[in-house]
């Protein structure tokens, strides 16, 4: 018999399955990637709520100022604020400055004569303990008043 040519040795197959050294190594890229996913989420869910808010400030700054717009009786130069009720602001504090300025009026106009006023209004709403706020700017077309100028 040649050498080497003898019963061989029976090898053992190898177990299926995972050593721990894998699934340590596993389980540590799977922690990295949900730590990544929640840190994005996160982030995401504080991006919405911002632009929620923004979005309301937004829409109650437009009310307030159609309503200075279409309202000839609200006196210029004299500047006004309010408080929105809790139901419209999403249920949280919110309130409102504004002023109506004369922008532009023709040389020598007096009382009785068309004016330009410049409308600001100011929204202003508390998120958590921070003061936000958000402003827009309209015109409108009006008459002139004594001491308007």
């Amino acid at each position: 018999m040649p050498r080497g040519a003898g019963p061989r040795p029976a090898v053992k197959e190898r177990e299926k399955g995972f050593t721990l050294i894998e699934v340590l190594v596993a389980s540590a890229i799977m922690g990295i990637a949900v730590a990544g996913i929640l840190g994005g989420l996160s982030t995401a869910s504080r991006n919405a709520a911002k632009l929620t808010q923004m979005d309301r400030a937004a829409l109650l700054a437009a009310q307030k100022m159609d309503e200075i717009l279409v309202d000839p009786s609200i006196p210029r130069k004299q500047p006004m604020q309010g408080i929105f009720d809790r139901n419209l602001a999403g249920g949280t504090t919110a309130g409102w400055r504004a002023q109506v300025l004369p922008f532009e009026a023709a040389p020598g106009a007096g009382a009785g004569q068309w004016v330009l006023d410049r409308v600001e209004v100011e929204v202003w709403w508390m998120d958590g303990s921070t003061r936000r706020s958000f402003s827009v700017e309209g015109y409108r077309r009006g008459i002139l008043r004594p001491g308007d100028l």
